[in-house]
């Protein structure tokens, strides 16, 4: 594949292009080495090797090339790559019993490196954190996104303490991505039919170790001045700009894995942003296998899984209905070749299909377009099924079709290189490549000093890095000399270090700490046992309140009798994350429960043997004990209760006095805190392998990916015939639902229990096309019993009736037991795929 580099390498060097281009080194440091003798500083300030590479002189090249250590260095390292590319990883071994097919993920935005700036904050992290752990484990992945010139705001904070979005271009060929091009080297575009225009896609093409990346941008001089603009900005603009770039991902992105010859099974949406991808995926289906857009839907379905990451209705997108409208090239064709009207389409979008007032909803679009559905933790699990409940609105809550696997991070990304040292010499280099089951043993033996060391290490980094960062900083807004020089003496490393760092908005509760500022000045302050703190975020630019939190931390953090106690370090991104998570002792988090989905940068930590001090909201409510950190709250949702806010800031100051704090200074004779040590050591063994991206993407492909995949193949199998079964069964039901009402529903005492006889009569629908079940709500802490029933007889005299009978023990009343009728179709996911329901009452 022709790439961007301006002029051949020297002989010797040519294994440099193919080690630039794969992002492999975001998180295997063994290049580091390399890529410093390259362009130290260069590789200090960007830790891009790719635009080093197209930086270096001719003359540097050459004296590269006959630089013996170097060379050697390069040949070595080429076999390490060599060897990962081709070993069959963890999938490899696993393959036979949980085939998957080819899996396509699609995200609105990916955080892989500062060498690729398309990512905002925690989503694409998590991506970027996806497709490292899908390389690792070797699944047969590609990625999906977009290319965006600015991407999301790089944020400066001026004089006077106010958050400046700063947007810098994206020059494409400084970063580490090529041109997709085809046999016969043309670049691949993409099109894409707009009102009275064609819309041209570039298609980019990003290595990230195993896996591929496939990224869309309209930035091409053949394209208005104002389509190209369409890529410009991550999160910027107003709606209908959202709306063509998502129309981009899904529609576009589906029409680039066509033209790859992809062949996809499961297609995997990081959120609802790539919804539309349902719709391309089965208009190609239809087309392909001659067969009705409904039956396409079906067979389609079954190959895709939809992950919520929204713990609000708001969050969800919405868009007029006038889109369509406005958009009508794109969706004309799409409705002319699929024979749905436009009533129908979006439907598809919205709770009311009746109302024509009502918003088309993209996470409405993916809950009925995936067979599939799951949330990002266990408490998301529930708060998505209550967000969910109104497309389900006869079903019980606990039912409603939403899963959960609490997500994960990339360690290997993450970890210190201490911490990278210790864990290899204790689990192997191995260790995060297939099964964490057995790495609690190792880490359970690692002694109190190694510990400890450890962590010395890290802060020193750390607080070292920060200065850096701070001088910088204040040089920018034009501090004086004297201040600018200040910064070499903000922070100690020796003093408990606590970090707040996240996006600043009102749910999260950045300025929790600031309730009582004179108490906290005090932890500041104090001699004996002093405490820092590390502040970081990002305001949305159009989030006036979260802008104002940003202004009051830096009143607070610029009074001269704390600032070196004390920072806010602007322009919070990978490069800054990756060294806090590394140094900060106890990591704060203060979200409202239940509003933070998941959280994954408290995880970051982990491996590090940081600490964690959270409200017990998204996965710290799971792994949250008292051996391993701390909590504040009580488990329990109060909205946004002020009275409670200061509650939980009175806990927030309690814990930190009278518990971090102390046991932290409790020192033995050889100057140890013994028992936070033992904290660590607690946190990094039960922790760490739970809550890495390894277990997460494992658990995917065990109880989501495998089962999908199945599904999608046996559907697909006989030009679609079992698709078009479920079809015709599923009109069957829809048809005749109506019918199916009860008759006598009879309990009869026995000694452990009841015997229930249930009378059902059917109209026009057979018997082994539903399942008759009894449902009693769950009592207290225990779930919903759901009882399957058998059936017994016909009803004597009866047309259509049937009776039904089941043993239940228990110690419960007969009438907490309420009889209904589902859907019942082995190949069928209920009620995801048919949301029916009769109830006896």
């Amino acid at each position: 594949m022709p790439t961007f580099l301006p002029r051949s390498l020297p002989p010797g060097l040519e294994a440099l292009t193919d080690l630039a281009l794969n992002l492999h080194w975001t998180w295997s440091h063994g290049s580091d080495a390399l890529w410093k003798m390259l362009d130290q500083a260069g590789w200090e300030r960007t830790e891009n090797p790719w635009m080093l590479l197209q930086n270096a002189s001719s003359q540097r090249l050459q004296e590269l090339a006959e630089d013996t250590p170097f060379c050697k260095e390069l040949e070595r390292l080429s076999a390490e790559h060599a060897a990962y590319q081709a070993d069959r990883g963890w999938y490899g071994g696993a393959q036979e019993n949980v085939n998957i097919g080819q899996l396509a993920y699609f995200s609105m935005e990916f955080g892989l490196g500062e060498a690729l700036p398309i990512y905002a904050g925690g989503l694409g992290i998590l991506a970027g954190d996806y497709l490292k752990t899908s390389s690792d484990l070797g699944l047969p992945t590609v990625g999906v996104g977009l290319l965006y010139q600015e991407g999301y705001f790089r944020q400066m904070i001026d004089a006077d303490g106010e958050q400046l979005a700063i947007y810098p271009y994206n020059e494409p060929s400084t970063l580490p991505i090529q041109p997709v091009r085809l046999a016969n080297g043309e670049w691949l575009h993409i099109p894409l039919n707009l009102p009275g225009r064609q819309l041209m896609l570039r298609a980019w093409q990003v290595s990230v170790g195993r896996v591929q990346l496939y990224l869309l941008d309209s930035n091409d001089p053949l394209n208005s001045p104002r389509d190209r603009g369409i890529t410009n900005k991550l999160y910027g603009g107003g709606k209908e700009l959202r709306f063509l770039q998502e129309m981009v991902l899904g529609i576009g992105g589906w029409r680039l894995l066509e033209a790859m010859g992809n062949n996809i099974s499961v297609c995997h949406l990081n959120e609802g942003h790539a919804a539309f991808v349902i719709l391309e995926r089965a208009r190609h289906c239809m087309e392909q296998n001659k067969l009705s857009f409904d039956e396409a839907l079906w067979m389609t379905r079954a190959g895709n899984i939809f992950t919520t990451h929204t713990p609000v209705e708001a969050g969800f997108d919405t868009f007029p209905a006038q889109f369509i409208d406005k958009y009508f090239p794109m969706f004309h064709a799409f409705l002319t070749r699929t024979g749905l009207s436009l009533q129908q389409l979006l439907a598809l979008g919205r709770k009311n299909a009746d109302d024509p007032t009502e918003a088309f909803n993209m996470a409405y679009l993916a809950m009925r377009g995936c067979a599939r559905c799951n949330a990002v933790s266990q408490l998301h699990g529930e708060v998505s099924r209550q967000l969910f409940s109104v497309l389900f609105p006869y079903w019980p809550i606990s039912e409603v079709p939403v899963g959960h696997v609490t997500n994960g991070v990339h360690m290997p990304s993450w970890d210190s290189p201490w911490a990278d040292q210790l864990w290899t010499e204790t689990c192997g280099k191995q260790r995060w490549l297939g099964s964490t089951e057995s790495l609690h043993q190792t880490i359970q033996s690692i002694d109190d000093s190694t510990l400890w060391k450890l962590r010395a290490n890290e802060r020193e980094d750390l607080i070292h890095y920060a200065r850096q960062r701070l001088a910088l900083q204040l040089g920018q807004v034009g501090a004086t000399p004297e201040r600018v020089e200040s910064a070499s003496q903000t922070l100690d490393p020796n003093v408990l270090t606590l970090g707040f760092a996240r996006r600043f908005a009102t749910y999260k509760r950045p300025n929790l700490l600031l309730h009582d500022k004179a108490r906290l000045k005090r932890l500041l302050r104090d001699k004996n046992k002093p405490v820092q703190l590390i502040i970081a975020g990002k305001a949305h630019p159009d989030d006036a309140e979260g802008q104002g939190m940003i202004q009051e931390w830096i009143t607070f953090v610029n009074q001269p009798d704390i600032r070196c106690h004390v920072v806010f370090l602007e322009d919070y991104d990978i490069a800054l994350a990756q060294h806090l998570v590394q140094g900060i002792d106890v990591w704060i988090n203060t979200p409202r429960r239940p509003w933070e989905a998941c959280g994954t940068s408290g995880m970051k930590i982990l491996a590090n043997g940081g600490l964690n001090l959270s409200e017990l909201d998204g996965w710290w409510g799971e792994a949250c004990t008292c051996n391993v950190g701390w909590s504040i709250g009580d488990g329990k949702e109060h909205d946004a209760d002020p009275d409670w806010d200061v509650t939980e800031a009175e806990q927030l100051y309690q814990r930190l006095e009278n518990e971090i704090i102390p046991l932290f200074y409790a020192r033995d004779t050889q100057g140890l805190p013994r028992d936070w040590l033992n904290l660590i050591r607690n946190s990094m063994t039960k922790l760490a392998p739970q809550f890495s991206s390894n277990r997460m993407v494992r658990e995917y492909v065990e109880q989501f990916y495998y089962p999908a995949a199945t599904d999608y193949k046996n559907r697909c199998a006989n030009q679609g015939r079992l698709a078009k079964q479920l079809h015709n069964w599923h009109d069957t039901l829809t048809l005749h639902w109506d019918q199916i009402h009860f008759g006598n529903v009879d309990a009869q005492k026995i000694n452990n229990g009841w015997s229930f006889l249930v009378q059902v009569y059917l109209g026009e629908i057979l018997p082994d096309q539903i399942q008759v079940e009894l449902y009693a709500e769950g009592i207290e802490d225990y779930n919903p019993l759901v009882i399957k029933c058998h059936y017994k007889e016909k009803i004597t005299g009866a047309v259509h009736g049937c009776a039904y009978q089941v043993t239940v023990e228990t110690t419960r009343l007969a009438t907490d037991f309420t009889a209904r009728v589902i859907p019942h179709n082995t190949e069928v996911q209920v009620p995801a795929e048919a949301n029916l329901i009769v109830w006896q009452h």
